[in-house]
């Protein structure tokens, strides 16, 4: 058994998206026996845990995240077996696993729904005469009409129709669900929608907005999201982890509209913690960051529990397109590691991947292209494990670009200036610095407003220059690390981060 209840406060978690990441029996689609043939891989990244996006029996309308079994292994990924030795190896190398919960919705093709469909035992789902007004995140109307002229309520795909968590027997499911995985050794859950679930009496209409009702990342205040009584369930499972040997946890991905709604989510009665998404949205900017970076540490001290940052995720353009070029992904990548509390990373960003953008569209399978033109397929291509023909892969579910060849695992392994070697230069310092992981920051006077000084104690220094000319700064001691070549005067270039020990 691993140690250190606490371990959840400053770790370094991997997400895989299990489909993309690696293919161990070449049928194109990743699955739970390349996860661990990858764990030495991951190893020696320096991650402390992984999270694995959904493997569960699911028809696959949404990536997975339309779940028919919740206590089983969809035969793309493997079997219960698979997963068993996945998480028995990864704890033999140190490394915890937390799996995606996936409480708002069920899938369609899930027992329950299809004796919904039957007329049978609807009260576990959402289903009305009539409509209301309420729009599915993906496009379109959240409502859909079956065969007897009633209406159910799926808040994304019509494949994915919401729970009725109003339903004691569906609370009581999920208790058991968790329990289920607790029991195979899994380290902690990543609850999905973790703001849904609870909607307000009576189904009030939204009334007339412009543009969408709500983004699935935004932070819009609608009768569907963000209720108070999701915090009830939390209350409901929380001594239910607590009741599991070696610090078991759960973290929310909550989309709220203010810092102290978000706070709501974590405390020592509700989850451990919830993912910071408005530091994955700022500007490449250092008054954005500094922004942003100020109200999350305000925003942990309420709970006084730790900030989790994320750069990337599987519902976002990778960090490397967004802030516009590698360089600043990098010099971004160094600033959150070097921030109080715990990181996120995702599938392949230690590589240095961009956004594909040109994926044809008849090869495209996210839910909310087909409804909304919108598409996240670009953060999900497979990961290029090598520098040959197919990149490690054997017709892979989406396209890889050719050009990947040269970021490939394989191609970086031995470069001393690659992205993935700084990424394990970096989780290595994080481990044995005295100033990096858990802790505080303090900030340092800056010689103009494109710049970032952070002190962290003892004796760190984060410099982050995001303007248009080379910075010298007068702080003197040694160059621990830095996200791309510093000048021969040691001035330091736009779009880099540096890491100085005093």
């Amino acid at each position: 058994m691993l140690g250190n209840d606490d371990w959840w406060r400053d770790a370094v978690v991997y997400q895989v998206y299990p489909r993309s990441f690696a293919d161990a029996n070449g049928d194109g689609m990743g699955d739970l026996e390349g996860v661990r043939q990858r764990l030495g891989y991951l190893s020696e990244l320096g991650v402390d845990a992984i999270w694995l996006s959904p493997f569960y029996t699911s028809p696959m309308a949404d990536g997975g995240y339309d779940v028919a079994d919740y206590r089983n292994v969809d035969p793309m990924f493997g079997t219960l077996a698979d997963f068993d030795a996945l998480v028995a190896d990864a704890h033999a190398k140190g490394i915890r696993v937390i799996v995606d919960l996936v409480p708002n919705h069920s899938s369609d093709r899930h027992p329950w729904f299809q004796q919904a469909l039957r007329g049978e035992r609807r009260d576990r789902y959402i289903f009305r005469d009539r409509p209301n007004d309420w729009e599915s995140i993906f496009g379109g109307s959240a409502w859909t009409q079956v065969e007897d002229g009633q209406w159910y309520l799926h808040l994304f795909a019509p494949e994915q129709p919401d729970l009725n968590w109003e339903n004691p027997e569906v609370r009581a499911e999920f208790r058991d669900i968790l329990r289920f995985w607790l029991d195979r050794g899994v380290d902690g859950f990543r609850i999905d929608v973790a703001h849904g679930m609870i909607k307000a009496e009576g189904l009030p209409d939204v009334g007339q907005k412009d543009g969408p009702q709500a983004e699935m990342l935004g932070d819009e205040q609608v009768p569907y999201f963000d209720q108070d009584g999701v915090h009830d369930i939390y209350r409901e499972w929380r001594p239910i982890l607590d009741s599991y040997p070696g610090g078991r946890m759960a973290v929310a991905e909550a989309w709220v509209s203010s810092a102290e709604r978000l706070a709501r989510y974590v405390g020592p009665d509700e989850l451990h913690q919830a993912f910071n998404f408005e530091f994955m949205m700022a500007d490449f900017h250092a008054k954005s960051f500094r922004s942003v970076i100020e109200k999350s540490l305000k925003e942990a001290e309420l709970v006084g529990a730790p900030t989790t940052w994320v750069l990337s995720n599987h519902d976002k353009p990778r960090h490397v397109t967004r802030h516009g070029s590698l360089a600043r992904a990098r010099a971004a990548t160094l600033l959150m590691l070097a921030l109080p509390g715990s990181a996120y990373l995702y599938n392949g960003e230690e590589l240095g991947l961009p956004e594909v953008l040109d994926i044809p569209d008849e090869l495209r399978q996210d839910p909310a292209f087909l409804r909304r033109g919108e598409s996240r397929d670009g953060c999900r291509v497979p990961l290029p494990w090598t520098s040959s023909e197919g990149l490690g892969w054997r017709d892979p579910w989406l396209p890889i670009p050719p050009e990947w060849a040269a970021l490939s695992a394989e191609a970086q392994e031995d470069d001393p200036a690659s992205t993935l070697n700084l990424y394990r230069a970096a989780l290595r310092l994080r481990k044995r610095h005295p100033a990096l992981g858990g802790g505080t920051l303090a900030w340092l006077d800056s010689p103009s407003e494109d710049v970032l000084v952070i002190e962290r104690d003892p004796g760190l220094v984060v410099v982050l220059n995001t303007g248009d000319e080379p910075v010298r700064l007068d702080l003197g001691g040694e160059v621990l690390l830095s996200s791309g070549p510093l000048a021969d005067d040691g001035a330091i270039p736009p779009d880099t981060t540096v890491w100085l020990q005093r």
